[in-house]
């Protein structure tokens, strides 16, 4: 089982910055497990929402179609908790992006309510078929679904401004791909 830790996205430009956002609620397992009698959104998935909201937008500069990882978490600060029936926004921004990588630095809040801080790097590992001799990490027809549901193609806009289409993106199927 994949886990998402991001609703839907309010914001996304290209290349530069994005805004997602997470309802936090007590029909999640991970509330109960955490602290008991205390249900609390552990701060290790809040840097995961932020990682698959900055991830996102990196892999976006590839069309989606080669493998971006969390690289390093080389920064985080935390400032409160985040308890259930808050709505986490998670704002993200390219600071640098090259070749094999990029940095990507990202802010939590409930509210106007500043959670976390963190400093994330990707690395680009290129096609995710050859990345992975052969197995895939995800099809494209999954990804895509995803996409769509977060509202992507809603809100994304490209660097001048036009919207983001999901016809120009290459998520095809490959014929070995299963059902």
């Amino acid at each position: 089982m994949r886990w998402f830790w991001i609703d839907r996205y309010t914001e996304f430009v290209s290349g530069s910055h994005a805004v997602a956002v997470k309802g936090v609620t007590l029909a999640e397992d991970h509330l109960h497990d955490h602290m008991a009698g205390y249900p609390i959104m552990p701060n290790s998935l809040v840097v995961e929402g932020m990682a698959q909201a900055g991830g996102l937008l990196v892999s976006e500069r590839y069309d989606f179609g080669e493998l971006v990882v969390l690289g390093k978490l080389a920064k985080a600060k935390f400032h409160s908790c985040v308890r259930n029936g808050e709505t986490l926004t998670y704002r993200v921004r390219v600071d640098t992006i090259r070749s094999d990588g990029a940095a990507v630095s990202g802010t939590a809040h409930v509210g106007d309510r500043l959670h976390a801080e963190a400093l994330l790097f990707f690395a680009r590992l290129g096609d995710a078929n050859e990345a992975l001799q052969g197995q895939r990490l995800f099809h494209p027809r999954h990804l895509r679904h995803w996409l769509s549901l977060v509202g992507i193609f809603e809100v994304g806009v490209h660097q001048d401004g036009t919207p983001m289409k999901e016809k120009d993106y290459p998520l095809t199927e490959c014929a070995a791909d299963p059902a």
